[in-house]
């Protein structure tokens, strides 16, 4: 199974205003959706996904086990408890979501009740989050590179992460991009602005282009209809070489997700 190259995020979205995104994502065509346990809207996800009357087997789910779930003792019973929420029997992708805040809980223990969740059969594909070099080697030391379908990493023009995307590359793990327009910084660089332009494009559908060419998968998020179903086309937006190169050479190495408590020593 593949992750889809564009799905819905869902992150900071709660209440009618998650449920509204959903619906109106669904009634345009996504069919990836991705949320969170500490996200709070898992609930809403679920019912705006029953209530579209899409087929379960139609859609790509994925959710994230926050770090307080890690423990071998509970990483499972909170994601029975997030199938619950979102209505389902088993999710597409299981991540996890921050590794375990000054390695409180072992890389061993939470990837190992990971993939046993993948052998019970509750979710499809399991992954890891804020990953760095350092932890994703752990991680495939416990249970094998072909087990880790995706590292979800912040990743946008002004932060390419180019040292950790070639060892992922290395090792056959997909990159998720979040954080793909930079909370809306990219938008407004002149440069892309130029480039939208030529293309008759916006800008978000550039910078969302440029990381699915390079075959990174994406999901942004929005509210606005309009704006979701532009999100949507930038699957048919083709970049030239000279574009991509020009997009390479504004990585500054610009980190906008670095919380204290949970980041771990960035490569």
């Amino acid at each position: 199974m593949t992750i889809p190259l564009l799905g819905l995020g869902t992150f900071r979205l709660k209440d009618q205003v998650v449920i509204d995104s959903v619906s109106q994502a669904l009634e345009l065509g996504y069919r990836a959706i991705d949320t969170a346990q500490i996200y709070g809207n898992e609930a809403d996800v679920g019912h705006a996904i029953a209530a579209s009357g899409v087929a379960r087997n139609e859609l790509f789910l994925t959710s994230k086990i926050w770090t307080e779930n890690l423990g071998a003792d509970k990483l499972i019973p909170s994601l029975k408890e997030s199938l619950h929420k979102l209505g389902t029997d088993y999710l597409d992708l299981t991540l996890i979501h921050w590794p375990s805040p000054k390695g409180a809980v072992p890389v061993a223990e939470f990837m190992g009740a990971l993939l046993e969740a993948k052998r019970q059969g509750l979710t499809r594909q399991i992954g890891v989050s804020n990953f760095t070099i350092a932890l994703l080697r752990q991680a495939i030391e416990v249970v094998g590179a072909e087990q880790i379908a995706t590292n979800q990493i912040e990743l946008h023009p002004y932060l390419q992460n180019r040292t950790l995307v070639d060892f992922m590359h290395e090792q056959g793990i997909a990159v998720t991009s979040y954080m793909t327009l930079g909370y809306g910084k990219v938008l407004h660089d002149p440069l892309i602005q130029q480039i939208a332009e030529r293309h008759g494009a916006t800008p978000a559908q550039v910078a969302l282009a440029w990381a699915m060419q390079l075959g990174y998968a994406v999901i942004p998020s929005s509210t606005r209809r309009e704006n979701l179903a532009s999100n949507l086309k930038a699957a048919q937006l083709r970049l030239s070489e000279q574009d991509m190169a020009q997009i390479a050479g504004l990585d500054k190495g610009e980190r906008l997700v670095d919380p204290e408590s949970l980041a771990p020593a960035w490569d």
